[in-house]
């Protein structure tokens, strides 16, 4: 599990670069590089890191699940994921 202090610091970036968004795109067709070099350094999307929602695990996450490959693996055994099953020696997705 990742540390609570972790997570929060992902969701204050999140909330930021929500926030700015706008601004950085206007600021950014308009070739104003000043002022967006004035923008806080968390509104980047760049500093953004996936993590899995339910640990907050930063490495080996799948971006299709939003977890990481440790609970997509247990999840998928037990069968808790739609449209995932295993076959043997490894685990498919089911493509429709």
């Amino acid at each position: 599990m990742a540390k609570e202090s972790m997570k929060a610091r992902e969701v204050k970036r999140q909330m930021l670069v929500d926030k700015y968004a706008e601004k950085r795109t206007a600021l950014k067709q308009a070739g104003d590089y000043q002022a967006l070099q004035k923008l806080p350094k968390n509104a980047s999307p760049v500093r953004l890191h996936n993590r899995c929602q339910i640990t907050g695990r930063p490495k080996g996450y799948m971006r299709h699940f939003g977890i990481s490959r440790i609970n997509f693996r247990e999840m998928a055994l037990k069968g808790l994921i739609p449209g995932v099953k295993k076959q043997v020696g490894k685990i498919e997705f089911e493509n429709k």
